[in-house]
């Protein structure tokens, strides 16, 4: 296999190809708030833009995506920004299909999309993505990293975990019925896979203060977690709502079962699973910082609920206290489950939420757009909690199909990574995450396939990928699906890796060795290159420099793997834009 010197790098430069080829440079703005950072990201020659925004629509003719477009452009109003123009198809369907499926569109899909007349075109992309399996499998992935982390904690089921989402996913199954599991499970790992929720915050026998936590952060989209200690410095959350909120988590209770394996002469690890300890006092004692000792008994947002939690089921079990909880947290017309799940998914489409950060929300931390978060977390319920129907507002609306393209104003007064409230003026630059970056890397090539002759072969060789995916992306929490953040291993990865080395190869069932042998023009091979790792055709400054370089090389493959290598490793193909 080749090897990718520095010598090389400096013959892109020579040859006027214009895209960022390290991916060590790889910097979000959003992460660093440089204007150099995000000049570099945004790839200098981007794709044309579309219709102006008065001449665009979607196709879809649901009225609520009227109103979420009134109350955004209306905040572009009342701060003198000028949104960007609606964005160009090629950029639009890449970033539709990177938020949907969680990978860029295959080329034949890019070209028929760039072909379709179709006023509707974009709403019907997103009705079938919707039913696209890479629906189900990208948000499953999302999910799992939330709920037990990227890097699965001992005795958790991540298999599990996966099963419980995937079906919920597969069948559209209503919000406030998947949070009711997950914050009352209890069962085996595998056979009740929401459990790992819960099995995932018992670290240590801590009585359910991370479970307290990550409920209230991930499910009620508010930060309470210092609040064991002290009183909030911020909001009016006291130190005493978190114990009571603790209060219904006091009845967890882990049982590890291990087995005996003949094969090693030894007992193993068997399965994990979550039970109800009966029992438990109807109060939780704490120390405040005065040194006095005080009980909480389990009250939700004022709510008193002691006598229920101290009930008995018909076979005389202490009742489920957390199941109690779960029916507080999705009670009402709009309760904070709904708002927490409107906000959480407005950001993984927009990069921001209308809170910033997304888990915090609160009088002390106020939302960007308050009428918006409340109409749509009220639409939210009203639809039964329909994630899908969720996704088709937010892709439908104006501010979702700009361009991430700039203006001088609206970066300077939108421009949330260095401290101005998000008013999505433009589409913010996102990295991808492991998993998409790994998938993207997949479709935009053939990798998998290539020089490989059998279906189990190509899914061994994707298991070790992305192991080393995880591993290369993992952060010392492991709470979340990391980005691509320009870390020396991850850009060694990219530029060396095994994966990237598959992806330019021309042996049977890769792309390049498709294009080279379909394709008999070079500015049409050029052309696919570009269409299949960026989404676009190249520019005419990219198309001469491609065009030189072939011309000068003596070894015309060579010439095009260095070529497909370098676009794959652009900071236009590692982000979201």
């Amino acid at each position: 296999m080749r090897t990718w010197s520095g010598n090389r790098l400096v013959c892109w430069v020579v040859a006027g190809l214009a895209i960022a080829i390290s991916a060590s440079v790889a910097i979000t703005a959003e992460e660093s708030g440089s204007k150099e950072a995000k000049s570099k990201a945004a790839a200098a020659d981007a794709k044309p833009v579309g219709k102006r925004r008065e001449e665009f629509t979607t196709g879809s003719s649901d009225v609520l995506i009227s109103f979420i477009n009134e109350q955004i452009r209306q905040g572009w109003t009342d701060n003198e920004i000028e949104p960007s123009e609606v964005a160009g198809d090629g950029e639009w369907i890449r970033r539709v299909y990177l938020d949907i499926v969680g990978h860029v569109p295959p080329m034949e899909e890019i070209e028929k999309f760039l072909g379709d007349k179709d006023k509707a075109k974009r709403s019907k992309v997103v009705d079938r993505l919707l039913d696209d399996p890479g629906y189900v499998r990208h948000w499953t992935n999302v999910w799992t990293n939330l709920t037990i982390g990227q890097d699965t904690p001992q005795r958790v089921s991540r298999k599990g975990m996966e099963k419980f989402l995937r079906e919920a996913f597969t069948k559209n199954r209503p919000w406030n019925d998947v949070v009711m599991d997950i914050v009352s499970a209890e069962g085996h790992f595998e056979e009740n896979g929401a459990v790992n929720f819960l099995l995932a915050q018992m670290v240590m026998p801590d009585d359910g203060v991370l479970a307290t936590a990550k409920t209230t952060r991930l499910f009620l989209g508010m930060q309470v977690q210092c609040t064991q200690c002290h009183n909030h410095p911020f909001n009016d959350w006291q130190q005493r709502q978190f114990w009571e909120f603790n209060n219904f988590f006091r009845q967890l209770q882990k049982e590890d079962h291990r087995k005996y394996d003949a094969k090693a002469g030894r007992m193993v690890d068997d399965y994990s699973e979550l039970k109800r300890r009966d029992g438990v006092a109807d109060h939780v004692t704490y120390e405040k910082r005065n040194g006095l000792i005080e009980a909480a008994y389990p009250r939700y947002f004022g709510k008193d609920v002691v006598d229920e939690v101290a009930q008995k089921d018909k076979d005389g079990w202490d009742v489920n206290r957390r199941e109690v909880l779960a029916k507080l947290m999705i009670d009402g017309e709009k309760p904070l489950v709904a708002l927490a799940m409107v906000n959480r998914m407005w950001s993984q489409f927009f990069g921001y939420g209308i809170t910033k950060p997304v888990d915090d929300m609160g009088p002390h931390n106020p939302a960007s757009h308050p009428d918006l978060l409340d109409r749509l977390g009220s639409e939210f319920v009203k639809s039964r909690y329909d994630v899908k129907q969720l996704v088709r507002w937010i892709c439908n609306s104006e501010a979702y199909n700009v361009t991430s393209q700039a203006s001088k104003v609206n970066e300077e007064k939108d421009n949330p990574a260095a401290g101005t409230t998000a008013m999505f003026s433009h589409v913010y630059l996102k990295s991808m995450s492991a998993e998409q970056l790994y998938d993207s890397l997949i479709v935009a090539t053939n990798a998998h396939k290539s020089g490989r002759s059998s279906w189990e072969q190509a899914e061994d060789k994707k298991r070790v990928w992305l192991r080393q995916f995880v591993i290369a992306f993992g952060t010392d929490e492991g709470d979340e699906s990391t980005t691509f953040n320009g870390s020396i291993p991850q850009a060694l990865m990219m530029m060396n890796g095994d994966l990237v080395k598959d992806a330019i190869s021309a042996q049977k069932g890769s792309f390049l060795n498709t294009i080279l042998a379909e394709t008999p023009k070079d500015t049409d091979r050029i052309r696919r290159l570009y269409l299949t790792s960026l989404g676009r055709a190249p520019n005419p400054k990219e198309a001469k420099g491609a065009q030189d370089l072939l011309r000068v090389s003596p070894d015309k493959l060579a010439a095009y793997q260095d070529m497909f290598w370098a676009l794959l490793n652009s900071n236009e193909f590692i982000f979201i834009h």
